[in-house]
């Protein structure tokens, strides 16, 4: 059985998908874009593996998978808690603040002017090892040409949990912190077994509810086959402050941003090109 479980956003599973256009074209689905995993060796090259099977388990291990449908960000809009009707909602991508870069905000705006926003980080598996071999094994598998040197590597890949976690958690601490101050909320999205090892890992004994007024929301993803397909499906949603992801990690960090410096950065990109988009089918 393959261990890729999706390339180019096609199930490995259907043997009726065109993978081999896929190969040629290296287009992401969920980003309109050229996929932006590359062999270090040939840049040229995309890896187009968006999750991989592990043990029984479809594991996510592209963030760019997470965007489908942009379900993700209609689940966020709740907490959105100042949007009213008529404001355009935009998302923009890559925003600096102290602790580093928050994934995307979603912003509310009247007039090109800054009403209410999120954060939202997002966060798929972390691998060790290479997925290439088993990438290539697949498509000598579907017919498709590979080079056979690919074929006869024995390199595994494993999943870095731990460390994955750890390192999420404690950005999630350093940035949470200035949402907290400038009574905004911060949302990481993640996958339900990246989710179900956190709770076993760090101390999350204290934090089964969601609660509006929290600064920091989690939303956990299942992904499983319907029609063909794997999807994703809202499991589970949990929320704290910056003092209860400190208390699961043992932290204490202070990064705050004023609100108005933040409005700026986020004003001066409200441009068409970051107009959230919901398409739908007919």
């Amino acid at each position: 059985m393959s261990k890729i479980s999706e390339f180019f956003g096609l199930n490995c599973k259907d043997k009726t998908n065109d993978f081999k256009s896929a190969m040629e074209r290296q287009l992401c689905p969920y980003t309109g874009k050229i996929c932006t995993k590359m062999r270090k060796s040939n840049p040229e090259t995309k890896i187009g593996t968006c999750s991989v099977k592990y043990q029984t388990q479809d594991i996510i291990i592209c963030p760019f998978r997470l965007l489908e449908h942009n379900q993700i960000f209609m689940d966020c809009l709740h907490v959105l808690t100042l949007h009213e009707p008529g404001n355009e909602l935009y998302l923009i991508p890559e925003v600096q603040i102290p602790g580093g870069n928050v994934d995307y905000f979603l912003v509310s705006a009247k007039n090109k002017k800054v009403k209410d926003f999120i954060g939202i980080e997002l966060q798929t598996m972390d691998t060790t090892g290479t997925v290439w071999p088993e990438r290539q094994r697949f498509l000598d598998e579907c017919g498709l040409e590979v080079d056979p040197s690919d074929l006869k590597s024995k390199k595994p890949f494993g999943m870095n949990w731990k460390m994955t976690l750890k390192t999420i958690l404690i950005q999630m601490h350093h940035k949470s912190e200035t949402f907290e101050h400038l009574n905004k909320h911060l949302v990481l999205i993640i996958q339900k077994p990246l989710y179900e090892h956190m709770r076993s890992e760090f101390n999350f004994g204290e934090i089964n509810s969601v609660r509006l007024g929290d600064p920091v929301h989690i939303h956990s993803y299942d992904f499983t086959e319907h029609d063909k397909r794997l999807s994703l499906t809202l499991d589970t949603r949990i929320s704290t402050d910056s003092e209860g992801i400190a208390k699961c990690l043992g932290l204490n960090a202070e990064s705050k941003m004023e609100l108005q410096e933040l409005v700026r950065i986020l004003e001066a990109k409200l441009t068409d090109a970051n107009r959230l988009n919901v398409t739908f089918n007919a």
